[in-house]
C-alpha cells in the first residue's frame, strides 16, 4: 500500500558483517590496527559498543535523549537511526552540536540541552577526542555512514518529479497494480494550486468488510482519508490535529462500527509536537 520510509543499511549485510563493522569503527578507526576478528558473537559486539567513558551525567542523559532512536548502545536501530559508535571520527564537535540543538530529518532538536548537560553527552559520546593518524595499512577497508539523507531541492521539497508518494493497490494473482493514485499533499503547495503532490507517508491502512479501506500515513497534509478499494475513489476525507502516522484499528461497540487512528507530529520535528488518538463512527 504506501511507500515510503528510510534506508539506512546496505541490504545483503548480515549480523557478523555489522558486528565486524562495529568492531572497526570501535577500533581501527582510532588509529591503531583492530585487533576484532572477522567473525564476532553477540557478547564480543555487546563488549565492543560498551567501551565508552564511565560518565554517569552523559550517560544519563544519553538514556533520556537519545537511546529510544539510537539504542542503549549507540549500535543504531536499522534502518531508520543510524548507528552513533565513532561518530566524533565522522563529524566534529560543532555538526554534532547542530544536529542535537537544531535536529535534522527526521530527528527533532533540543535547543534546551546546554552548557554541562551537553558537554557531558558529548564525552558520553567521545566527541573532540583526537584519534591518532592512521596509515592506510592501518585500515585497509573503510567505511562510513553518513546518516539517512534526503534529496531536496532548494526549497526543501524532493527533488524529483512528482508523485512524491503513491497509493497502491496490487492483485496479488498477477501481481499487476489494480490502480496508484497520488497520495498526500503538501499544503503551501495546495494552496497554490499544486495538488495530489503525493508526500511522505508513514502507516498502513485498514479495510472493512464493505470494502472500504482506511488510511492516514501522510506526514504534512494531517488527513484521515477512505477510499473504495475497487478503483482508489477518494470517499471521504478528514484533517486530524496531527499527523496520522499509524496503522488504524477498527472495532464495534454495540452493533455499532468505529475506526480508531493515533496521531503525532513525531515524523515531523518542525510542526508543533503532540500526539492524540482519534476515534470515528461509521454511518449506521
Amino acid at each position: 500500500m504506501p511507500r515510503s520510509g528510510p534506508l539506512g543499511c546496505a541490504a545483503g549485510v548480515s549480523f557478523v558483517g555489522l558486528a565486524a563493522l562495529i568492531g572497526y569503527l570501535r577500533t581501527g578507526a582510532q588509529g591503531g590496527k583492530s585487533d576484532a576478528p572477522k567473525e564476532l558473537g553477540s557478547v564480543e559486539v555487546q563488549q565492543l559498543i560498551a567501551q565508552t567513558p564511565a560518565d554517569k551525567a552523559g550517560a544519563a542523559s544519553y538514556a533520556d535523549r537519545c537511546a529510544v532512536c539510537h539504542g542503549d548502545h549507540m549500535e543504531g536501530i536499522a534502518p531508520a537511526f543510524p548507528m552513533l559508535v565513532g561518530v566524533g571520527n565522522r563529524l566534529t564537535k560543532a555538526q554534532i552540536v547542530d544536529i542535537i540543538q537544531n535536529g535534522k530529518n527526521q530527528m527533532p532538536g533540543a535547543p534546551d540541552l546546554q552548557g554541562a548537560d551537553l558537554d557531558a553527552l558529548l564525552r558520553f559520546l567521545r566527541v573532540g577526542e583526537q584519534p591518532a593518524a592512521a596509515t592506510e595499512a592501518d585500515q585497509p577497508d573503510r567505511f562510513t555512514f553518513t546518516g539517512y539523507r534526503k534529496f531536496l531541492d532548494p526549497d526543501g521539497y524532493p527533488a524529483i518529479a512528482p508523485p512524491w508518494g503513491t497509493l497502491n493497490a496490487i492483485d496479488l494473482k498477477t501481481g499487476k497494480y489494480l490502480w496508484k493514485i497520488p497520495f498526500g499533499e503538501y499544503p503551501e503547495l495546495a494552496a497554490k494550486g499544486m495538488k495530489n503532490t503525493g508526500t511522505e507517508n508513514y502507516g498502513g491502512p485498514v479495510v472493512t468488510a464493505g470494502g472500504v479501506l482506511f488510511i492516514g500515513a501522510t506526514i504534512y497534509d494531517r488527513k484521515f482519508r477512505a477510499f473504495d478499494t475497487r478503483d482508489g475513489k477518494l470517499l471521504w476525507e478528514t484533517e486530524l490535529p496531527y499527523s496520522g502516522v499509524a496503522t488504524p484499528a477498527t472495532y464495534s461497540v454495540d452493533g455499532r462500527q468505529y475506526v480508531v487512528i493515533g496521531s503525532s507530529e513525531a515524523r515531523d520535528p518542525k510542526a508543533k509536537q503532540g500526539g492524540a488518538y482519534v476515534a470515528f463512527a461509521l454511518p449506521k
